[in-house]
């Protein structure tokens, strides 16, 4: 089926209704402008993304024809500086056309236009270029780094038509193509690894930064990029507050004019808690995306939910009692409190989504709300949990979604009665059924495991742990990936920013930036591994320091 307007209006629509809308790039963020090759590879990211989920949408030679040029300044990439017969955006077309194709030579595709007078018609051209007029095009008209954009152009294109079902005219190489990376070393020492993950990191940068924005109006001093450039600096040293680092920033950085702490400070909270989660999504969903052109990362599988805390909050908390809420430990401490829903597993672990934990809230809300945006970012099939969400309403609640869940079930007397049983009849493992009362008559059916722990230091029913799970024992062992969510809480509160302050959405805008570098640092792991050993282990062959700095030095953005 061919497009039509109302197909094309429905794509844009859906574009435009996205929040944060980042289509055209360089009118939603300062960080390009229309002359911006880095902005037009992310919007053909983007437009290619929802395009090709049209059912009238199926085929990749459309979208290369119809796919809107107008607003880009091709000629500040046009080494021509008379007249020329044909147009830049027309050229442009007609080489990601032969980018898709992966024909080696001109002549291929001049052949393919003679065969099909109504295509190259549809692509603007009254006559067929020749061979020889296309070749000087390539070599001679367009710049090094405006071809490097086709290439990535028509990568980018046919892997989102192969995402979508659609047929394509050759697989795509589901593995970027870096800048000067030509070489083909498959033992990479240190200063190899350190140069692929400044060109990688450079890369994801540029994507997913400009998802966040300051409101801050036309004609400031001051570039939005220095104020995430001064965040990623927070984030490089432990315990460095917006004051001190906003000092050091001043003369470690490139640019002119930097913010001061309380400059910044106050960017930061007219955030609402609102916009800072609709940002982190979008900049995750770009990094998903990234991610998602190797084969090595899998989109379906294994989140894990958790609540993480903050330092004791020692100071007076009064007309903060409902942010500053207890531990969960119930110590008698005061912390703030964070909830994550993390990738885990045989996958690269991105934290998907972060959301403030207010007092009052039920642990349903909290799961409910995280799932939400873990399933329009993934697919899930499986979500583990610690035992603080051992509540059948919970539990029903994901069964319903078709989920399957792994949760520790708080001993109660008949689980401990149990486990005694098994103790004396020396068991080491045991299940049944067991119905959980959700009230008015309804219930939720559930499966009991009770697991003897190994090495216990306990000699009573203390050695065994009870587990509840929806799709029998085989997912037990899945339960294992949970500590995954636990090593990276470590690293995000080291890339946290040190702060006194009480403000909550300032608070939570230094953790949920934090969770953003962690996240970025594991896939810039995992798209060098991919890019010099063609694999992906868990073991990060970067290191978390490494990714920051070269973030840093991308003088704001990164």
């Amino acid at each position: 089926m061919a497009p039509t307007r109302e197909s094309r209006r429905s794509v844009f629509r859906r574009i435009a209704h996205r929040p944060y809308a980042d289509w055209p790039v360089y009118d939603a963020t300062p960080l390009y402008d229309q002359r911006s090759l880095d902005g037009l590879e992310s919007d053909i990211r983007t437009v290619s993304q929802t395009w090709f989920k049209h059912d009238r949408h199926e085929s990749v030679e459309n979208f290369v024809r119809l796919l809107p040029l107008a607003y880009f300044e091709f000629q500040a990439h046009d080494r021509y500086a008379g007249p020329t017969r044909y147009e830049m955006d027309t050229l442009f077309r007609v080489f990601v056309l032969k980018e898709c194709h992966g024909w080696d030579h001109e002549t291929a595709l001049v052949e393919y236009f003679e065969c099909r007078p109504e295509l190259y018609e549809q692509f603007g051209l009254k006559t067929v270029p020749d061979q020889s007029t296309l070749w000087r095009s390539w070599h001679k008209r367009f710049t090094a780094e405006l071809r490097r954009t086709v290439e990535t152009a028509a990568r980018t294109i046919l892997i989102k038509a192969q995402n979508a079902g659609v047929s394509v005219p050759r697989d795509p190489e589901r593995k970027l193509r870096h800048r000067n990376s030509d070489d083909d070393d498959s033992t990479p020492d240190e200063q190899h690894v350190l140069e692929r993950t400044e060109t990688i990191t450079n890369h994801v940068s540029r994507i997913v930064f400009p998802t966040f924005s300051l409101d801050r109006g036309d004609g400031c001093e001051i570039h939005e990029n220095a104020y995430w450039g001064l965040q990623t600096y927070l984030g490089l040293r432990e315990n460095l507050a917006a004051n001190e680092g906003a000092r050091s920033f001043t003369y470690e950085s490139t640019r002119d004019r930097t913010p001061l702490g309380h400059a910044h400070r106050e960017q930061i909270r007219a955030l609402s808690i609102t916009e800072i989660r609709e940002m982190y999504r979008q900049a995750v969903a770009r990094l998903l995306n990234e991610a998602a052109e190797t084969e090595q990362f899998f989109r379906a599988g294994i989140v894990a939910i958790d609540i993480t805390e903050a330092d004791p909050f020692t100071g007076d908390r009064t007309g903060h009692e409902g942010e500053i809420i207890g531990t969960k430990e119930k110590t008698g401490e005061y912390a703030y409190q964070w909830a994550t829903v993390q990738l885990v597993g045989n996958v690269v672990p991105i934290v998907l989504d972060a959301r403030p934990v207010r007092k009052g809230e039920t642990r349903l809300e909290i799961v409910e709300d995280l799932l939400d945006s873990a399933e329009d970012l993934v697919h899930v099939d499986n979500v583990l949990m610690d035992r603080e969400f051992d509540s059948q309403h919970v539990l029903e609640m994901i069964s319903q979604r078709g989920l399957s869940y792994v949760v520790p079930k708080r001993m109660q007397t008949s689980e401990k009665a149990q486990a005694k049983r098994l103790l004396q009849s020396d068991q080491d493992r045991y299940e049944t059924d067991r119905k959980l009362h959700l009230g008015k008559n309804e219930w939720h059916e559930t499966t009991l495991i009770y697991r003897r722990k190994e090495d216990s230091e306990h000699d009573d029913h203390r050695q065994y742990s009870v587990f509840m799970t929806n799709r029998g024992s085989g997912h037990l062992t899945e339960y294992g990936y949970r500590w995954e969510i636990e090593s990276g809480y470590k690293s995000i509160k080291r890339f946290m920013a040190a702060t006194t302050s009480k403000d909550f959405g300032l608070r939570f805008f230094y953790f949920a930036f934090a969770c953003l570098l962690y996240s970025i640092w594991r896939a810039v792991d995992l798209l060098v591994q991919v890019e010099l050993t063609g694999e992906y282990e868990h073991s990060p062959m970067v290191t978390a320091d490494n990714t920051l700095t070269l973030l840093k030095k991308e003088t704001g953005i990164g």
